[in-house]
């Protein structure tokens, strides 16, 4: 016989909670708070909830005002149905919608919210003002809550539509407060979310204002292109290519993306909406490579905009608190329909894969002339050696049992001499990987990629110790147009740029402007190489690295960024060893790889039997 279900009446409730200590039950306030930790994580999951709110309630203008990254206000106006004054205080109620109103709606979600818990968790946690009137209403209302205890309510004169006012996010939660980022990070983080709704319903006009002063202003538009260039560019509108519209199982997919030499590390520059809700997700994201059949290397992420519309019922968007995951009935359906569209969108034009980035193609580093690198101070070795993940001592044992006392010296470390070169001889190329030496004990195996990146590395980090870096002034500038979160980490970071003798400024927006190079390098595609130093940069402040990224991280991502076109040649490899032993640590990359690995005589008679 099935359990009842279990109903407490008030008085019982007052009972245990009275005569019982451990557990109680949280009153609504704190309950609210407790939704906002999943909810409001910072400015931008505000601007979302309030911009999702708007759309649903059938928004053509939505505007989003920022004040010092939304941590004093973030205020979002819509002309939409608006409340009455019933519905304004329920809205205010922790689960109550008017999107939702029995579980079988659960099955078929078609609007962005559904829980009823964003506007409470906001209020409860931020000084929050609603007005807001009804169509066609005489007056509106407005409500005034302070750290989720409401404060007053009364009729105002507002113009249709709502307005929501929330200001000092986190007032009353400290330990969250401190946890947001600098202020132009925080709207960076807006501007993005802004940015996603403005892709997804670009029937909608979308105005952002930051501290008084507009950002953009994007019109209604019937045309997707339009909201596409406006945002990403215009210098993308003549590249894009249409993804003609393919339906199958109750799912329909449509959309723009750019050919394969726009793709990029991470997925920032992929766009995708399902039934106008900004999402991501894995299986979508192999999908779009698999469109491109080998179009594109690993490592790297085509640039699309997406749009799928899709029967509800074959879709579970209530599987993540910020509803930015979903959960598909049929993945595999909808992964081989997106991957056939992007395909029939290609054929024709596919690009021949040959293993490197388009990027990469272009590249060109000069053989000659490899910058010598005079030690640096033992403090800064040291400091090294410690953040090595594979300590340089390991890979010389490992590889070359007869170093001598002073190369010993340089990692434990005693003090600074300048590593001798072994007498090699220049055998040749393996597989286009190596090089191959013959030593005065046995075999060595030469990385041209590694050894680049210890050259350039210990080349920038010269100039960080006080020796300035030539660098040379392009003739003529290279504009880069960035989504906002990778333009605020560019221009946090514009100190590091001029040590390594690149001059990186903001050119207005989310365009930053490069006016100078480093002058060992000779870069013929200044944009494939900075948008792919941008990637690297981004995954390194992702991390746990990351609140601040060192000079010796910034330089190692570059030297990682151009020691991966160094090319395996012969010629170049005498010149290549030479420089690479006026290194303080020539046998390891700054993440602690090997630049050579030595295979001895005894090692080889062994395995020969001798």
């Amino acid at each position: 016989m099935p359990h009842a279900p279990l109903r407490l009446c008030a008085e019982q409730l007052l009972h245990y909670s009275n005569n019982v200590a451990k557990i109680q039950i949280l009153n609504d306030i704190l309950a609210s708070q407790v939704a906002a930790g999943e909810v409001v994580e910072r400015p931008a999951s505000v601007v979302k909830e309030l911009v999702e709110n708007s759309l649903d309630a059938g928004a053509k203008h939505v505007t989003v005002e920022i004040q010092r990254g939304g941590t004093a206000l973030i205020r979002v106006t819509d002309d939409a149905s608006g409340m009455s004054r019933e519905d304004a205080l329920l809205s205010l109620e922790r689960h109550a919608t008017s999107k939702l109103k029995s579980s079988e709606q659960l099955e078929s979600i078609s609007t962005l919210g559904f829980r009823g818990e964003a506007v409470p968790s906001i209020a409860s946690v931020a000084r929050f003002r609603m007005s807001t009137r009804e169509k066609g209403a005489v007056a509106g209302t407005e409500i005034q809550v302070e750290g989720g205890n409401l404060r007053d309510v009364r009729d105002a004169g507002v113009p249709e539509g709502t307005a929501i006012e929330v200001k000092q996010l986190f007032f009353n939660v400290p330990a969250r407060r401190k946890f947001l980022r600098a202020e132009t990070t925080e709207f960076a983080h807006v501007e993005y979310q802004v940015r996603l709704h403005a892709l997804a319903a670009p029937e909608v006009r979308f105005t952002l204002i930051k501290d008084g002063r507009s950002v953009f202003d994007l019109p209604a538009a019937e045309d997707w292109r339009v909201r596409i260039s406006s945002l990403a560019g215009h210098h993308v509108a003549g590249e894009l290519m249409r993804i003609p519209r393919c339906e199958g199982q109750g799912v329909a997919v449509q959309g723009y993306l750019l050919p394969s030499e726009y793709a990029r590390k991470g997925k920032r520059q992929q766009f995708i909406f399902l039934n106008g809700r900004p999402i991501e997700d894995a299986a979508i994201t192999r999908a779009l490579r698999d469109g491109f059949k080998g179009g594109i290397v690993d490592g790297v992420n085509p640039a699309v905009w997406l749009w799928l519309e899709i029967d509800p019922t074959l879709v579970d968007v209530n599987v993540h608190p910020a509803k930015k995951e979903v959960r598909f009935r049929r993945p595999f359906d909808v992964r081989n329909l997106i991957a056939n569209a992007v395909e029939r969108a290609l054929i024709g034009d596919l690009p021949v894969q040959d293993n490197k980035p388009v990027a990469e193609k272009v590249l060109e580093y000069p053989a000659a002339d490899l910058p010598a690198v005079s030690p640096r101070a033992a403090a800064a070795v040291e400091q090294e050696s410690v953040e090595l993940p594979v300590s340089q001592s390991s890979v010389i044992a490992k590889d070359f049992p007869h170093r001598t006392e002073q190369q010993q010296d340089l990692v434990t470390p005693k003090g600074i001499e300048m590593v001798e070169q072994p007498d090699f001889q220049i055998i040749g190329p393996l597989h286009n990987r190596y090089i191959v030496l013959e030593g005065d004990e046995g075999v060595v195996l030469l990385d041209p990629v590694a050894a680049r990146e210890r050259i350039v590395y210990e080349n920038l980090i010269k100039a960080a110790d006080g020796e300035p870096i030539s660098s040379q002034g392009l003739l003529v500038p290279e504009l880069l147009e960035l989504d906002a979160v990778d333009a605020d980490m560019v221009l946090r970071h514009a100190e590091h740029f001029s040590e390594a003798g690149m001059q990186v400024d903001s050119f207005g927006g989310s365009t930053v402007q490069v006016t100078s190079l480093p002058a060992f390098l000779n870069v013929s595609d200044v944009r494939g190489f900075l948008l792919e130093l941008v990637d690297e940069l981004t995954e390194t402040v992702g991390s746990k690295r990351g609140k601040a990224v060192a000079f010796e991280t910034f330089a190692a991502g570059i030297a990682r960024r151009v020691g991966r076109h160094e090319l395996c040649e012969v010629s170049h490899a005498e010149r290549l060893l030479a420089a690479m032993f006026t290194c303080d640590l020539p046998y390891c990359t700054p993440d602690g790889r090997p630049t050579l690995i030595h295979i001895s005589l005894n090692e080889l008679d062994r395995k020969f039997g001798k």
